[in-house]
């Protein structure tokens, strides 16, 4: 129901933002964090003296007024357009010439749209203003609201964000990178219950922990494993050390002296 509902959860959404901060002449939360707000360009160069580009008045109510039915009415209308349209299949070709034509008019339109958005990013890296077509359009631009403004964001918290996310990044990469044989191979050596090892009781599976159904003997280390268990370990890891010795096991053996090498095949 929510996926149903989308576009309009998000025309709301930028609704209240815009109520709450361009209509009562306040940034919005993001644009307080950089210290900017919004400036009528118009009158600006109306005036002809400004000095240090802090001054001039806010956007007018009709700029206000027209930059929500842009940027919430004029998103929600195309956003709802375009669901529409490719849930009645226009663009298919056994539709009719009108929805073909309609269709083929969208995808028109949505091409020059991004063209010029391209063309309006270029315009801001060279002159660094107006950051989209609405503000272009309203001539709304983005101003420093006060010269001089403290950096009040703590980098303690910065800090550990970076560092825990490099430490997720490692582990994601490396984790499926090993195996539970793999690890205690290589954690065996450093063992401090060695001597307990070479007392465990041999008549018990090493993987699964119980008595051999169908017993077979690792080669050449004749450690006892159940025939499933012991084969799936092979077949899955080519290089398979012994659970009990991390010896590696090249050969297994059952106990009528049938010897099964390990192949990839079998």
């Amino acid at each position: 129901m929510l996926f149903q509902y989308e576009p309009e959860l998000d025309a709301f959404l930028e609704f209240l933002i815009w109520r709450f901060s361009i209509w009562v002449d306040k940034p919005t939360p993001g644009i307080a964090l950089m210290n900017l707000r919004y400036r009528d360009e118009r009158a600006v160069e109306i005036r002809e003296n400004v000095r240090t580009g802090l001054e001039g008045p806010g956007l007018t109510v009709a700029q206000k007024m027209w930059y929500c039915i842009a940027a919430v009415g004029g998103q929600y209308i195309w956003a709802r357009l375009q669901s529409f349209s490719a849930f009645r299949r226009w663009g298919d070709s056994e539709q009719r010439p009108l929805a073909r034509r309609v269709w083929g008019l969208m995808q028109r339109i949505e091409g020059l749209y991004k063209a010029a958005s391209f063309g309006n990013l270029l315009l801001f890296l060279y002159t660094g203003r107006y950051r989209n077509l609405i503000e272009r359009a309203l001539r709304a631009r983005l101003v420093y609201e006060s010269p001089n403004m403290n950096r009040a964001v703590s980098f303690e918290y910065m800090n550990r964000q970076l560092v825990w996310n490099e430490f997720s990044e490692m582990l994601l990469l490396l984790l499926p990178l090993l195996n539970s044989s793999t690890v205690k191979s290589v954690l065996h050596p450093f063992s401090k219950n060695k001597s307990s090892s070479s007392t465990e009781d041999d008549s018990t599976c090493p993987i699964c922990r119980a008595s051999p159904t169908t017993p077979y003997l690792a080669l050449p280390c004749q450690h006892r494993y159940c025939y499933y268990c012991l084969r799936t370990r092979c077949a899955a890891a080519p290089s398979f050390r012994c659970s009990r010795c991390s010896e590696p096991v090249v050969a297994m053996q059952r106990h009528s002296s049938i010897v099964e090498h390990k192949t990839h095949n079998q």
